[in-house]
């Protein structure tokens, strides 16, 4: 079991820039599988992720972030295709009865159990910090109650809100605490729907939750990673509250700026876009701007090289090559 502890301090006190892109996907292209093979296999979900790793030198793994998982286990509909991250169709909530009388899911629903094999592999057969995915509270709220009915609520109905985080936390309580037996290093939780909150309702509907979770598996030897990439800066205040260890930011995020409002022993990751310039641009592009983020971050130990959010299904190789090509010369360049 990794001492995360010890890991963290080993960050923040290295003399090279690590990376850790939250990158599952292009290991499809690699190992000739499909996306739905992923999602719904966890022995192919481990082996993707193997072979993204064996490929680049990530300082952590990451499996899928895979937003529908945990809303399927409560009963929403989620549409599958074969090259297509899966997506949640339609709402299950309507209402606070509705709510009030819903059981939460055991982890034996749908394809929970895929996602902790999946887990439970990469812990045991790659050699270094592997950190699994999860759904935050409030966009997993969203899924089941829709996300324009629920910002909705947030003003006119905030208890019928809070009854259906109050179920959801209690469920990824238990869930987390699940990923954390198979032997992980910690969770990066997805909570992009938190990012259309101001500062207060962010930390009301979302980091106050978060941190009930955060308080039950966060230790040494497992953190939580915050990943907010709706955050345009107007909610960094509120993710810290949520006591999270690191913080994820998205590509619409300043990213100097965001490290000087976190302090120095919170690990920052980010925050190159996954579309524009990952699946987009050409190679000599994602080498420059790669060189840019490090160039301007440069002044920050805590600070994690990463991509903004999930690098998406079709990304060119050569696309990530030029991300760990930038990463290695600014590292050889710190060292003359």
């Amino acid at each position: 079991m990794i001492n995360m502890h010890e890991w963290v301090e080993s960050v923040l006190a290295s003399s090279k820039r690590l990376a850790i892109p939250i990158m599952t996907h292009p290991g499809v292209d690699i190992i000739g599988k499909t996306i739905k093979d992923v999602v719904t296999n966890g022995q192919t979900h481990f082996e993707v992720l193997k072979a993204v790793n064996d490929r680049y030198p990530t300082a952590a793994a990451t499996t899928v972030m895979d937003l529908t998982v945990e809303a399927e286990a409560f009963g929403a509909y989620v549409s599958f295709s074969e090259h297509e991250i899966p997506t949640v169709k339609g709402s299950i909530f309507k209402d606070h009865a509705g709510i009030e009388a819903f059981i939460i899911p055991s982890l034996t629903e749908k394809r929970l159990p895929q996602y902790l094999e999946a887990s439970r592999l990469a812990a045991t057969n790659i050699d270094k910090p592997v950190f699994s995915g999860c759904i935050g509270p409030f966009s997993l709220a969203g899924r089941l109650f829709d996300m324009t009915e629920i910002m909705t609520a947030c003003y006119l109905e905030p208890e019928t809100v809070h009854l259906l985080l109050r179920k959801c936390t209690d469920f990824l309580k238990t869930w987390c605490a699940a990923l954390k037996a198979t032997g992980t290093s910690g969770i990066i939780m997805a909570e992009p729907a938190a990012g259309l909150l101001d500062n207060d309702f962010c930390l009301e509907f979302s980091s106050k939750y978060i941190a009930e979770i955060t308080s039950k598996v966060q230790d040494n030897h497992f953190l939580l990673i915050l990943h907010n990439c709706g955050n345009t800066g107007h909610c960094t205040d509120a993710m810290l509250q949520s006591g999270a260890a690191g913080l994820h930011f998205g590509n619409v995020i300043d990213m100097p700026t965001a490290l000087k409002q976190c302090p120095a022993k919170t690990l920052v990751l980010g925050n190159l876009d996954p579309a524009r310039l990952f699946k987009s641009a050409t190679p000599s592009e994602m080498y420059a701007m790669t060189l840019e983020l490090l160039t301007a971050t440069a002044a920050y130990p805590n600070f994690i090289l990463s991509s903004g959010c999930d690098i998406p299904p079709g990304t060119p190789l050569a696309n990530i090559d030029a991300f760990f090509n930038a990463l290695d010369d600014f590292n050889d360049h710190k060292k003359t």
